[in-house]
């Protein structure tokens, strides 16, 4: 099933110019796998941005640097680590749950995922990220669980990867993303047929809403 809820397009654009940081374009980057559309919209975008830059004059060359990257380049092993931003393929039944370039960074599929225990039925595992200050978690909720309800002091970034859940009448599968901020005050609730997996990005800690919520918001850092 194709996916239903796409990237904003000022994200797409984002992402297409390499504006966004790492744990954000590790999300994107992980729901191209699984859009179509999203990923020919960034090729579209990508398209268009090199045609602007052909119409820029060219900046000088920094010989020392350019001829360290290209020593790099032929050195054994010696490729540069990036996020592909276009050639990502979609998901297909019996490849693994975690897409490329996702299961790199968690270092295989979930099996390979230590979950720590946070809340009855949810769980969450962190995905490291090398830079920025935006927290990258896979989160395991399980089936008709719902979580906390709260609201974003600042952006949250959610990409279904296994199972679904629903969010008022809204309802997310394998691929979705869902883009929150502080205008959202929110309860996601798992689907009733299993547990859902999903990747979560934050450059803010969630504030939990609700009498039961501002009590816990000492206890927990979500």
């Amino acid at each position: 099933m194709s996916p239903l809820h796409h990237a904003p397009d000022e994200l797409l654009m984002a992402y297409a110019a390499g504006g966004l940081g790492e744990a954000q374009s590790l999300a994107l980057a992980t729901h191209l796998a699984l859009c179509l559309v999203c990923r020919g919209e960034v090729r579209r975008l990508e398209t268009l941005g090199g045609v602007l830059l052909d119409d820029l004059p060219a900046p000088p060359v920094d010989e020392d640097l350019l001829t360290a990257f290209l020593n790099r380049l032929d050195a054994p092993g010696g490729e540069v680590a990036t996020l592909s931003r276009s050639c990502a393929k979609p998901a297909a039944a019996g490849l693994p749950v975690l897409p490329q370039p996702l299961r790199g960074y968690v270092g295989g599929d979930l099996d390979q995922v230590a979950w720590t225990r946070i809340l009855p039925g949810l769980a969450q595992a962190t995905v490291p990220v090398r830079s920025g200050t935006a927290r990258a978690r896979l989160l395991r909720v399980a089936a008709g669980t719902a979580l906390p309800r709260h609201t974003h002091a600042g952006t949250e970034l959610t990409l279904v990867l296994s199972g679904g859940y629903s969010d008022g009448d809204r309802h997310f599968q394998r691929g979705d993303l869902d883009f929150c901020d502080g205008s959202v005050d929110h309860r996601p609730m798992a689907g009733e047929s299993g547990e859902c997996v999903c990747l979560l990005v934050t450059d803010a800690p969630l504030r939990l809403t609700g009498p039961t919520g501002r009590l816990l918001n000492s206890f927990l850092r979500l």
